[in-house]
């Protein structure tokens, strides 16, 4: 749990890795944590290793990859036989399944609207996750707002373009921005 924090406030920009093809690119990137976004049962494997190889972070949104139920035997199974650093989940079944196995654990919240961001906030208190992933990540209001209803750590994601997106967002109290946009990997 420690290395997610420290490395987030030393290096604050996340690689979400939303294409195996960008997995070379990620590797060389001076990002320090991965939001490993695709892959399956039969790659999983090979793209852990490959970052763990190059000291990289790895957290593994577990709804997105092929092959796997997502359920406790799931998050299981990639805990023990595939070495991750933490999981990514909009379930908060696989929230409490990881945290019972003391993995480090990510709630991605899509906030389309108050219910949405009502209905997150109040999964969140129930979950209690390590930190929690807004998406879209441009919006700072949300963000502080989040922050002062659940007390847990921010990441924002999702059409982070800019470097202005990114000190917004850090300004309003995100620990850490995750983007597939290579730009920003390197700001």
């Amino acid at each position: 749990m420690k290395d997610f924090f420290n490395t987030a406030n030393q290096n604050p920009i996340i690689a979400a890795l939303n294409h195996v093809d960008k997995l070379d690119k990620v590797i060389q990137s001076p990002c320090k944590i991965v939001f490993l976004l695709t892959g399956n049962i039969l790659n999983l494997g090979f793209i852990v290793d490959s970052l763990k190889k190059k000291d990289k972070l790895v957290y593994i949104h577990i709804d997105l990859i092929d092959g796997f139920s997502k359920d406790d035997i799931a998050v299981k199974f990639i805990y023990e036989h595939i070495g991750l650093d933490g999981i990514i989940t909009t379930k908060a079944n696989l929230i409490k399944a990881a945290k019972e196995l003391h993995i480090f654990t990510i709630q991605r919240l899509f906030i389309l609207d108050s219910l949405a961001l009502d209905s997150g906030i109040n999964s969140i208190k129930n979950t209690k996750p390590n930190a929690v992933e807004i998406l879209p990540g441009i919006m700072p209001k949300i963000v502080k707002n989040v922050i002062a209803e659940t007390r847990i750590p921010v990441i924002t994601g999702g059409l982070i373009k800019e470097k202005e997106d990114v000190i917004l967002s850090l300004k309003a109290g995100a620990i850490a921005i995750s983007t597939s946009n290579e730009e920003v990997w390197y700001m």
